[in-house]
């Protein structure tokens, strides 16, 4: 089946037609509805869901939340979202779709709520966006060494030499390997296609003819990793994922090669990434860490070769809206009989960020 799939136990609605509003529930912090849900988003929502008063929550204990549980038929959830328990499914009969308005759901769903037939979505996809725009500036960024430049400047001020020693400046000919053929991996292969770089991809569970249609190649770490100019990681933090870019890992990466992390910090075992940024041999862009942020004695502060940016590739401020019209978009599919576009399945729950 794939991701654009209906599940296949997906219930009926319980009474009304295709096109009736949804009795929804708004389920986030304050903050995040007053970032998300603008005049122009609320407008829309109104048009498509039944609401009610609370329009939103952030606690299922609230006032008020135990009696629009009771005739929910979708809840609306993003950042902030309280957990799902059995106790609140089962104040919740009506309830068939969780829509969430942001990226992972392990946070606030159970995977018994799968089960259930519950309709589950995700707004990963639009989350995807900024993220893969952030990784290409920093790509193209990288191969003239801008971020360690710029640095270098303020030491070296008028004395233009120092340009030489951070070793060739260009992007030509370059080779990146993507790490995860995720939903941002897979848009990052796309916009990787117009430049003149080697794209390779390292996931076991990608499809290599997909991945050759990007203009990239599926690969193996083995192989890719000593061929690496950019090592760039896009896959989902489990158990088998946990520190996969260990000291082996980055071993098998050729001298000045950069590391991109703008997935999970757990995906890199971060005393050995100390180990190699301190000793100069590789570079590292740096979104996410572990632990996250990193303790003020860290040496990767001090490094040269080493920018860390304070989790800022994912949405923020203006770009959380267009996960919000993800959500509006999944909530029309819903109540038009449509399949969701972006379904969480029990199949894919344990392999999603």
């Amino acid at each position: 089946m794939s991701l654009g799939d209906q599940t296949a136990n997906d219930p009926p609605r319980p009474g009304g037609g295709p096109g009736d509003r949804p009795r929804t529930l708004l389920a986030m912090d304050r903050r995040t509805f007053d970032l998300q849900f603008t005049p122009t988003v609320l407008a829309r929502l109104r048009e498509s869901a039944e609401l009610g008063e609370p329009l939103r929550i952030d606690s299922f204990d609230q006032p008020g939340a135990r009696e629009r549980l009771a005739g929910c038929e979708v809840l609306l959830t993003s950042w902030g979202c309280p957990p799902i328990t059995d106790e609140v499914l089962a104040r919740a009969p009506r309830l068939r779709a969780v829509l969430h308005a942001a990226g992972s759901v392990r946070g606030h769903v159970p995977p018994a709520l799968l089960d259930r037939g519950i309709r589950v979505t995700t707004a990963a996809s639009a989350n995807a966006i900024p993220v893969a725009e952030y990784t290409l500036a920093m790509i193209l960024a990288c191969g003239k060494r801008v971020p360690f430049l710029a640095r270098d400047a303020r030491a070296f001020r008028s004395q233009w030499s120092y340009a030489s020693a951070r070793g060739p400046l260009s992007n030509r000919g370059r080779t990146v390997c993507l790490v995860g053929w995720s939903r941002v991996g897979r848009l990052l292969g796309r916009l990787l296609e117009p430049f003149d770089l080697d794209v390779l991809v390292v996931d076991p569970y990608a499809d290599g003819d997909e991945v050759a249609a990007f203009g990239a190649r599926l690969t193996t770490a083995r192989e890719a990793y000593p061929r690496a100019d950019v090592l760039s990681l896009h896959a989902p933090l489990l158990p088998a994922t946990r520190r996969m870019i260990d000291a082996a890992a980055l071993a098998l990466l050729p001298d000045g090669a950069t590391l991109i992390n703008t997935a999970r910090g757990g995906l890199v075992d971060t005393a050995a990434l100390e180990r190699e940024c301190r000793s100069g041999r590789l570079y590292a862009v740096l979104d996410v860490t572990e632990p996250e942020p990193l303790p003020d004695d860290s040496v990767l502060y001090d490094c040269e070769n080493v920018v860390i940016t304070p989790h800022i590739a994912g949405s923020l401020d203006s770009e959380t809206e267009r996960m919000a019209v993800a959500a509006l978009d999944e909530l029309d599919r819903y109540r038009t009989g449509r399949p969701a576009e972006h379904p969480i399945t029990p199949d894919t729950y344990g392999v999603t960020a």
